[in-house]
């Protein structure tokens, strides 16, 4: 009773989905349940997950502007802060699991696969959105705060093309592992949509103009 209390019900729903990755991760390696290939399976998950919470990061502006709730824009930087502490496990496993911190091999596999580069500027643009996030940096940088912080509107397309590019499918010719990234592109695209300024506040007025257009009972 005390936890409920203390934390909303949506706090409580965040937290123990960002911990369930790694729980489960914990549980399968002493259940000795991976794949043959641990490694790379750890990489995958982290970094799904990693963009599963930037993508719900994103949720929280068009969810307070469609339903007027307010709570999801104070969970935004949470979210946004496990979804940078899963980029950063994913990009430890890769870089010392992985390639065993072997720079020469790691610069050419970069030069080699464009989709490591899409993805280390997507991770290196969200460290300066991770270290500003708090509180003291939003009055030190004032405007500028956010225009700093709608880097995420181009972090989440690149993470998106990483992940995708990552994948064994086509998407333009639907073949292969595509599910996934479709469906993570799909909803990626929403909110860049709902960015647009007049889609936004046509879509923030629905509400009210359907309690106005609604007939009057008598």
């Amino acid at each position: 009773m005390k936890l409920l209390s203390r934390y909303t019900p949506l706090q409580i729903a965040i937290h123990v989905y960002a911990w369930s990755a790694f729980v489960w991760i914990i549980y399968e390696l002493f259940n000795g349940s991976f794949s043959i290939n641990p490694i790379q399976e750890l990489e995958q998950r982290t970094g799904r997950h990693a963009i599963t919470l930037l993508v719900l990061s994103l949720l929280c502006t068009p969810i307070h502007t469609i339903f007027k709730w307010s709570e999801p824009l104070k969970r935004r930087r949470t979210l946004g802060l496990y979804a940078f502490l899963y980029a950063t496990i994913h990009v430890i496993i890769f870089v010392d699991l992985d390639y065993g911190l072997a720079w020469s091999l790691l610069i050419q596999e970069l030069v080699e696969k464009p989709r490591l580069i899409v993805g280390l500027i997507a991770f290196t643009l969200l460290i300066p959105l991770a270290i500003t996030s708090f509180d003291i940096w939003k009055k030190r940088l004032g405007k500028n705060w956010k225009r700093l912080h709608r880097l995420v509107y181009l972090i989440a397309p690149l993470a998106f093309l990483h992940y995708a590019w990552s994948k064994k499918g086509d998407l333009l010719s639907l073949q292969g592992e595509v599910a996934k990234p479709l469906i993570y592109g799909l909803i990626i695209a929403t909110f860049l949509i709902f960015r647009i300024p007049p889609i936004r506040k046509a879509i923030a007025s629905f509400p009210t103009r359907r309690l106005t257009l609604s007939p009057k009972k008598d």
